[in-house]
């Protein structure tokens, strides 16, 4: 999985942004960093995505060092923060799956579903992307 510098500021307002030094225009924002981050991962992979239908190429992600030898005008490194983002593909479809889980790990996870008020599936997507990304 690629993962792609990120520069996160934030606002005299106690707000989040976050810009793409490989994507100019994609950014995220939020009212914490996180937010911001997940905003953002979620803007890259809908800018890619968008590219790809244009049959635009995407860029490989660079080092910070290229990065900031480049020189870029527009990349603003005053009070950055540098994160990693990974660019997570969008789901393309749902397939069904038949996997073995631990009795006692299924009960847990069901029980987190039931508390942060999404499905079985949706969060095991959601635990397997932070896995992937990690």
């Amino acid at each position: 999985m690629q993962r792609y510098i990120a520069l996160v500021h934030k606002s005299g307002k106690g707000q989040y942004g976050v810009m793409f030094p490989d994507f100019a225009g994609c950014v995220g924002a939020g009212a914490t960093s996180d937010e911001a981050l997940d905003d953002a991962r979620e803007a890259l992979a809908f800018h890619v995505e968008g590219m790809r239908q244009d049959r635009e190429k995407i860029p490989a992600p660079r080092s910070l060092e290229d990065i900031r030898a480049a020189k870029q005008s527009w990349v603003d490194w005053n009070g950055a923060i540098v994160a990693f983002v990974a660019l997570v593909p969008a789901r393309a479809r749902q397939e069904r799956v038949n996997v073995m889980i631990d009795h006692q790990l299924l009960r847990a996870a069901d029980k987190r579903a039931k508390t942060s008020h999404q499905s079985r599936s949706a969060l095991i997507n959601t635990a397997l992307e932070s896995y992937l990304e990690a």
